[in-house]
């Protein structure tokens, strides 16, 4: 016998041995460490097989009572029948038997109490209205599943659509990016071109240098009088239009005459500025073919 805790009921031990006996029967119980934990688990399993055992028990009894009742109620008919009407079951013909049966199934798919006409219609009646109920919760339902699908159909299209634009919108990037690089290309060749000429405007400029090239004839100092002389042009026009605007006039000629005087002296004396700046440049430029680059 196993060792009991002290802490351990021991009626609750010997109830637990007397249940595993009277489950395993002749069969010996299995050794097992008893503790308080173990005792209490097997316990409370014992008390809940009880019950269940208990439970079935009542149900078998229940339905036995049932079945003789019915037995009883079957044979009182029975005797009823034979001996009002004559009538029993072993003198019914195979056609009424048959009758007989399927009103006994009917009876018993439709869960009625009885087979009376009553009880029929009121079981047709409930499966009528289960079945209205069913309808019309399957009407709703169509009408969800044509939802659902127009809804999954209009998704499938803007998905065809999304992935088309995002096959376009990827086409374009390739083409973009084919661009991309060929002008990164040319700028690179342009960029390569530019630092080429400076290096060789530069050797040119140091070998006119060498040659004793006025510096006022190198690259940049030509275009600096190329802006001078656009500057001296934009200041001459405001000039010009002052002097017309002194040519109209007709009071007092005598000092018209003097301000026309000053405006042409100041216009001669921006043209001959402009004359002269635009033959020195004029004469400065090298003969081409006195110029050899290498």
């Amino acid at each position: 016998m196993p060792f009991l805790p002290p802490a351990q009921t021991p009626l609750q031990h010997v109830s637990v041995t007397l249940w595993l006996k009277k489950i395993l029967g002749d069969q010996p119980i299995p050794q097992y460490e008893v503790n308080a934990r173990t005792i209490d688990i097997l316990y409370e399993l014992a008390e809940h097989s009880e019950a269940r055992d208990r439970d079935v028990s009542l149900l078998i009894d229940d339905r036995k009572q049932k079945a003789a009742e019915y037995e009883a109620e079957a044979n009182y008919l029975q005797d009823l029948l034979t001996e009002s009407l004559d009538f029993s079951l072993t003198s019914l013909s195979s056609e009424g038997t048959s009758y007989l049966n399927e009103l006994v199934n009917s009876a018993m798919t439709l869960e009625t109490k009885d087979t009376s006409l009553v009880s029929f219609i009121s079981a047709i009646n409930d499966l009528t209205s289960d079945l209205h109920a069913t309808e019309s919760k399957n009407r709703e339902m169509e009408l969800e599943l044509t939802s659902i699908r127009k809804k999954l159909t209009a998704a499938l299209v803007l998905e065809k659509r999304l992935q088309e634009d995002l096959k376009k919108t990827e086409e374009h990037l390739e083409v973009e990016k084919a661009k991309a690089e060929s002008r990164s290309q040319n700028l690179k060749f342009l960029k390569d071109k530019s630092e080429d000429f400076k290096i060789r405007i530069k050797a040119a400029e140091e070998q006119l240098s060498a040659t004793g090239l006025d510096q006022s004839l190198t690259h940049q100092s030509l275009v600096s009088l190329s802006e001078k002389l656009a500057e001296l042009e934009q200041e001459i026009v405001p000039l010009k239009k002052k002097l017309e605007s002194y040519l109209d006039l007709t009071p007092n000629p005598s000092l018209a005459q003097v301000k026309i005087e000053e405006a042409k002296r100041e216009l001669n004396a921006l043209e001959a500025e402009f004359s002269s700046q635009l033959d020195m440049l004029t004469l400065s430029m090298p003969e081409p073919s006195k110029l050899r680059f290498t």
